[in-house]
């Protein structure tokens, strides 16, 4: 038999609701006392301790010492992209049902710094996810940059001409493995955002322009308010040309 990955072990230790809760909270990239992921949990503290010991055995945490405190981060940006995969394949399966533990924790985001900056603005895969991911998706759409067919997204003659102008050549993008353009599942805004060569090239545009940073151990990028303006205008002028 082939080598095939072994993914049993892992998914035995996200199976597990509470589990799955702490590993959620910390999506953001920040390392959180024990103490505190159990409260987020629902979980007593030394229940909450057997279950990080047996998630950082497994390696997907790593435990950091503060003095006489313990704090625990994801282990790799990798994990990070695992558990987000399983969101976004939750979204598609129940595109109606969120389960309670996603609705705990983007509700508690909202209210919490880091957290926030991970719903508003965030790495998925290769390419730009959350708030302003959704939007942009909705705006080349509407603008005819893109258009949705029932099994792709293709680039409009247009969305190709506007988007040479910001250096960004869907003739290059398609020499590239895999699609040019395509959705993909935003599991916090229960719409679609950009993927596919377009999404990842458009991404690297908003990091060399200065737009957006990467932050190091997160997920979650930093937004500059320049960024935010400039991105939010990008496709806009059409839009609104197209509504009226």
């Amino acid at each position: 038999m082939e080598y095939a990955p072994c993914i049993s072990q892992i998914a035995t230790l996200l199976a597990d609701p509470k589990r799955s809760a702490m590993m959620w909270a910390l999506m953001d990239g920040t390392a959180r006392q024990s103490e505190e992921l159990a409260l987020l949990a629902g979980l007593s503290p030394s229940s909450a301790s057997a279950h990080l010991a047996r998630l950082s055995a497994g390696g997907l945490l790593r435990v950091e010492e503060r003095g006489r405190k313990r704090f625990f981060r994801l282990a790799a940006p990798e994990i990070g992209v695992a558990v987000e995969a399983l969101a976004s394949a939750s979204a598609v399966s129940a595109p109606r049902t969120l389960p309670a533990i996603f609705k705990r924790s983007i509700g508690a985001a909202k209210n919490q710094g880091p957290a926030s900056s991970l719903l508003k603005a965030r790495i998925c895969q290769d390419h730009l996810g959350g708030e302003l991911a959704a939007d942009l998706y909705q705006r080349l759409l509407d603008a005819g940059w893109i258009e949705q067919l029932p099994q792709r997204i293709v680039v409009t003659s247009k969305g190709a001409t506007q988007l040479a102008t910001r250096g960004i050549f869907i003739q290059a993008l398609a020499q590239r493995p895999g699609q040019v353009a395509c959705s993909c599942p935003d599991w916090s805004e229960r719409r679609p955002h950009l993927g596919g060569a377009l999404g990842a090239g458009l991404l690297q545009l908003f990091i060399q322009s200065g737009w957006v940073t990467v932050p190091n151990e997160s997920r979650a990028l930093q937004l500059s308010p320049l960024g935010e303006r400039e991105i939010n205008r990008l496709a806009r002028a059409q839009s609104l040309e197209m509504a009226t």
